[in-house]
């Protein structure tokens, strides 16, 4: 009881000066989603879709400005909501895909506020940063033909994902704060189900076999997570000024 009268005293302490949209991203991060307690989330799967994991020099990067690494962090589930929503109108016809982007535009979005919410805690002001290279460097090998150009933008989301997925679980294992560490561990269970639906949407969609196109993107992809980048970003890869 004393320790929860403790961590009730501390949160009206750092909620004090909120806005009323920040107090409510911070009250739904710490009490409709549990995240002070995550369950484990088995990973394998993410990790041989991928075919690489992240450089420990973009570790070594992203641990020295988080505040860059939190804020594309908000970023990224924003467009990825965007992106989904996008799929929907455009791609109408399709049931099975309405249904499963409804839900994750929901998931993507209740993210972004739970973002906001730690962002408003660590007193970290929202600033524009541009995107990086890696989703336009997926995106422009895409076909522009369809129905082989949405089955190409759902292979792309199901790598962005599932990056996102992996980048997760390798922050959560060395940040020091250890409440972003638990709110990273969290989000592996959504992040790693989106990325198997987007693949089961790709292949649903496909009149032939996507493995092809899977290993083609596989291939762009590590190329973009391996290699020196100009900016560092979730997605990024190894900021050059650390390989040079």
């Amino acid at each position: 009881m004393t320790d929860a009268i403790a961590l009730a005293n501390t949160k009206l302490t750092i909620t004090e000066n909120f806005s009323e949209v920040e107090k409510l991203a911070v009250i739904d991060l710490d009490q409709d989603n549990h995240v002070h307690q995550p369950k484990a989330v088995d990973i394998s799967d993410v990790l041989a879709f991928l075919g690489c994991r992240t450089p420990k020099l973009w570790l070594t990067a992203a641990l020295a400005d988080l505040p860059t690494i939190i804020q594309d962090h908000a970023n990224c589930e924003k467009k990825a909501a965007g992106t989904a929503m996008n799929l929907i109108f455009r791609y109408m016809s399709h049931t099975e895909l309405q249904l499963k982007l409804a839900q994750l535009i929901r998931e993507e979005m209740l993210h972004y506020e739970q973002v906001m919410g730690l962002m408003a805690e660590r007193g970290q002001v929202w600033q524009h940063i541009p995107a990086g290279r890696y989703a336009a460097g997926m995106l422009k090998h895409k076909r522009t033909f369809e129905p082989a150009a949405m089955v190409d933008v759902l292979i792309i989301g199901a790598f962005i994902e599932a990056r996102s997925c992996e980048r997760f679980a390798a922050l959560a294992d060395v940040v020091d704060d250890e409440r972003l560490a638990k709110y990273y561990r969290y989000l592996l269970k959504s992040e790693s189900r989106h990325f198997e639906d987007y693949l089961a949407l790709a292949r649903s969609i496909s009149d032939e076999d996507i493995t092809e196109r899977v290993n083609f993107f596989r291939d762009v992809e590590n190329d973009l997570i391996t290699t020196p980048d100009n900016e560092l970003r979730f997605h990024s890869g190894v900021p050059d000024w650390l390989t040079t």
